[in-house]
């Protein structure tokens, strides 16, 4: 079962001319920077710096995986970038608001 798994995944990662396991690895390995850039960009507000750097590697590290199936995928169906950008957006905002969260909870005190 998990080798029809494979094939089926592969086949179609083949289909769209996107590697499956490198979209994987960009994905799951984007985290910790994606994280690294929100500790960053929480520690430069709390300083009352500038977080413009810190904003964009965060933005950046987000949506990774999906500027390697935008640069490197082809004939990728609409209703797949409608998804991917509700979701983008979603966790943008959501993001935005846990920040926000961060650096009033250290004003507050």
């Amino acid at each position: 079962m998990l080798d029809a798994f494979n094939d089926w995944l592969l086949a179609l990662g083949a289909q769209y001319n996107v590697n499956p396991y490198v979209f994987g690895a960009i994905y799951v390995g984007a985290i910790p920077f994606f994280f690294a850039s929100i500790a960053w960009l929480v520690k430069r507000a709390r300083a009352g710096r500038s977080t413009v750097v810190p904003t964009l590697l965060a933005g950046f590290f987000f949506v990774s995986a999906y500027l390697y199936l935008g640069i490197y995928g082809q004939d990728i169906p609409l209703w797949v970038w409608i998804f991917l950008g509700a979701l983008i957006l979603y966790g943008a905002w959501s993001t935005v608001r846990d920040t926000r969260a961060k650096i009033r909870s250290t004003d507050e005190v």
